[in-house]
């Protein structure tokens, strides 16, 4: 059966927080935009940052799990926040124990390569938050995008109902950290694609699963706390892509897989991110982002026209890769109402 979740509690002012890198260290290689990130913890949101020895310093796998077991051990510490993702997280899960995690359930913020911590959390009955990384959306250059802390808000502080309303204008640019200017600015956003609903026809108001496809797939592939089917049913699945941009082909391949596990067809709602389009190390022109974006969809759709086609669909959801972002409860509720197109996130 599905585990029963236990929902972290909420903090104050002034409490202590984790900041750990249990998958890259980038603060390692940009201390400026980590600093940037604490001042911004501090001034803007009256949390006490925490780091520990791999927060800044390329660790192995036991040593950052060591980290995050020790951040849940330490009681003066409220949250755990991740500096950002990467490619190895998975490595680092065989050596958690369970224990000090079950024992103070707090609340853990991340996505991406974090998929993998997210996943374990679930899979032991304690819910998290899709979404906030303290490198990309606290230490921002422009500074923390309104949605991103409302929901951060909700998520550490206040609780209660937020609509997860969608965004006029976003980006999926970004300016390199290597150019001082990221301390300052962020890419100029654009027209957002908006929402897609396919077959909203019902409401669904249930616990969130899934996260980053790519990450997703790897736990999949490699058998990490993966739970029988059954107990996916009747969740809200959360899908978005990273910035290694999968193509549509891959996509459906992943998501076939999913189906060929009898996966796909336990989840009554979908969300998917917008899909980033590009990135600065492979500039791609607004058309070909448009184009990507599309044949995603359609690659989605027809995988589960082969094993989920009674699944409501929302696409264009600003979570995941793309700025801005909504932190998203994981394990927690979503209720999506397909009639009145609405999403709102129950923290």
């Amino acid at each position: 059966m599905r585990p029963e979740f236990t929902d972290p509690p909420k903090l104050a002012a002034g409490d202590r927080i984790a900041v750990l890198s249990p998958a890259f260290a980038a603060p390692a290689l940009f201390p400026e935009l980590h600093e940037q990130s604490l001042l911004r913890l501090r001034r803007d949101f009256q949390l006490e940052p925490v780091e520990f020895p791999s927060t800044r310093r390329h660790s192995s796998a036991r040593e950052r799990a060591e980290d995050l077991m020790a951040a849940y051990a330490d009681p003066s510490i409220r949250a755990v926040l991740a500096t950002i993702g990467g490619d190895d997280q998975i490595t680092v899960l065989r050596h958690l124990d369970p224990k000090p995690f079950l024992a103070d359930p707090k609340p853990f913020f991340g996505f991406s390569d974090n998929t993998n911590v997210l996943n374990w959390l679930w899979s032991h009955g304690v819910a998290a938050y899709h979404g906030m990384s303290t490198m990309m959306h606290i230490a921002r250059g422009a500074g923390v995008q309104p949605i991103a802390a409302e929901s951060l808000r909700a998520a550490l502080f206040t609780g209660g109902d937020v609509e997860i309303r969608a965004v006029e204008r976003f980006s999926d640019e970004e300016i390199p950290w290597t150019d001082p200017a990221s301390l300052t600015r962020s890419a100029t956003p654009y027209d957002s694609p908006g929402r897609v609903w396919h077959q909203a026809d019902r409401v669904v108001s249930a616990p969130t699963w899934g996260g980053c496809l790519e990450i997703l797939h790897w736990t999949l592939a490699a058998g990490r706390w993966v739970r029988p089917v059954e107990d996916y049913a009747g969740c809200v699945l959360l899908l978005e892509t990273s910035e290694e941009m999968p193509p549509a082909d891959e996509v459906f391949r992943m998501l076939r897989n999913f189906g060929e596990r009898g996966l796909l067809e336990q989840f009554p709602a979908i969300l998917v991110g917008t899909a980033k389009g590009t990135v600065f190390n492979n500039p791609k022109p607004m058309a070909e982002r448009v184009r990507y974006r599309e044949e995603q969809r359609a690659a989605v759709l027809r995988a589960l026209a082969d094993y989920h086609p009674g699944a409501m669909v929302v696409f264009g959801v600003d979570f995941g890769h793309t700025d801005p972002q909504w932190v998203l409860p994981y394990g927690g509720r979503i209720t999506v109402d397909g009639p009145a197109r609405r999403i709102t996130a129950h923290y």
